[in-house]
C-alpha cells in the first residue's frame, strides 16, 4: 500500500514550487511531480526555463536568468522537505479518496492535490523558433518589451492578444509591424480602433513568416504574401509571437471543470477547483494575466487553502 501523502503537487514552474514551499514550511512534506525535461508542454520549472533575463521578478534589480530563478525556487521548496520525481504523470483519479495519482506503473495517493501545470504559448512551429526563444523572440510584450527601446519590432496575430501586445510594445519601439496571414483581424472592435489610430504601428495583411533569420539571436524575418506569393525580408531586432495560449489541461479532462478555452475552473477569489481537497494555481487557471509573479501568489494561495483545507478535515 502506497503512503498517503498529505499533499501531492503536479507541475513544477513559479505556482508549484512556490506551494511546494509554503507546504514544506506548514510541515506537510509536500510530493512535487515536476514533468520531463524533454517534454515542452510539461517542463520542469514551467516557462521560465525558457527565459534569459528576468528583469520584472521583485528582488532581483540587476535581473535574473529564468533558469536560475527556477532553480533558486527548488532548491527553497526544498530546504523546506519538498520532495521530487522528475516524471510526467500518466493518469489521475478525483472520483475516490484518497486522491490517486499514476505516474507510469507507480500510484501516489494524496490527500490534497495543487494543480500547477501551467500553459504553453502557440507556436509558429518553423526553424530556428525555439532555439531564439529569449534571443530575440518572446512569447510575452509585458516580459520583454523593455528590452526593445528604439528598435523596430513585429507581432504576429490577429486576436485581441495580439494587439494588446503590439499596442503596448509601442511605448517602446520606434515601429512595431503586426503580421496577419488574413485581411482582417478576429479582435474586438475597440481594440482594433486603438489599434489603427496608433502611429507606430503598421500593419503586414496577408502575410505569414516562413523563415527566421539569426545565428545566437534574431536578425529579421521573411514573409510569405498568403494571396499573392511575394516575399519580403523584413530587417526587425524583435518578434512576439501571440497567437494564442494552450493551457496544460488534457490529464484533467472528464476530471474538472474547464472553461471554454481550456482552463481549469477555481472559485472566485481562491484556489479551489469543484472537487473538494483539488486546488489549481498559476497559468494552468489564470488566462488573463500569466506572469511569473503572479503565478507564484497563486501557488501560495493554493498551499494555504490546503493546508486549512487539512485542518478542517482533521489531517
Amino acid at each position: 500500500m502506497s503512503e498517503i501523502r498529505d499533499v501531492v503537487i503536479i507541475g513544477s514552474g513559479p505556482a508549484g514550487l512556490t506551494a511546494a514551499i509554503y507546504a514544506g514550511r506548514a510541515n506537510l512534506s509536500p510530493l512535487v511531480i515536476e514533468g520531463e525535461p524533454s517534454s515542452t508542454s510539461d517542463q520542469p520549472g514551467g516557462q521560465l526555463m525558457l527565459t534569459t533575463d528576468v528583469e520584472n521578478f521583485p528582488g532581483f534589480p540587476e535581473g535574473v536568468m529564468g533558469p536560475e530563478l527556477m532553480s533558486n525556487f527548488r532548491s527553497q521548496a526544498q530546504k523546506f522537505g519538498a520532495e521530487f520525481i522528475t516524471e510526467k504523470v500518466t493518469t489521475v483519479n478525483f472520483a475516490n479518496r484518497p486522491f490517486e495519482i499514476n505516474v507510469g506503473n507507480n500510484k501516489h495517493l494524496a490527500r490534497s492535490v495543487i494543480i500547477s501545470t501551467g500553459a504553453q504559448s502557440l507556436m509558429l512551429n518553423i526553424p530556428n523558433e525555439s532555439r531564439l526563444i529569449g534571443h530575440g523572440l518572446s512569447t510575452c510584450a509585458t516580459c520583454d518589451g523593455f528590452f526593445f527601446r528604439d528598435q523596430e519590432i513585429a507581432v504576429v496575430g490577429g486576436g485581441d492578444s495580439a494587439l494588446e501586445e503590439a499596442i503596448f510594445l509601442t511605448r517602446f519601439a520606434s515601429k512595431v509591424y503586426l503580421i496577419h496571414r488574413r485581411d482582417e483581424l478576429r479582435a474586438s472592435k475597440i481594440m482594433q480602433e486603438r489599434a489603427f489610430q496608433n502611429p507606430k504601428l503598421e500593419f503586414l495583411w496577408n502575410n505569414e513568416v516562413t523563415q527566421i533569420n539569426g545565428d545566437q539571436k534574431l536578425d529579421g524575418i521573411i514573409l510569405n504574401n498568403t494571396v499573392t506569393s511575394e516575399k519580403l525580408d523584413l530587417k526587425i531586432q524583435g518578434l512576439f509571437i501571440a497567437i494564442g495560449h494552450r493551457p496544460n489541461t488534457d490529464l484533467f479532462k472528464g476530471h474538472l471543470e474547464l472553461k471554454d478555452n481550456g482552463y481549469l475552473v477555481t472559485l472566485p477569489d481562491s484556489s479551489r477547483t469543484a472537487i473538494d481537497g483539488v486546488f489549481a494555481c498559476g497559468d494552468v487557471q489564470d488566462d488573463y494575466y500569466r506572469q511569473a509573479i503572479t503565478a507564484a501568489g497563486s501557488g501560495c494561495m493554493a498551499a494555504i487553502d490546503a493546508e486549512r483545507w487539512l485542518e478542517e478535515h482533521g489531517h
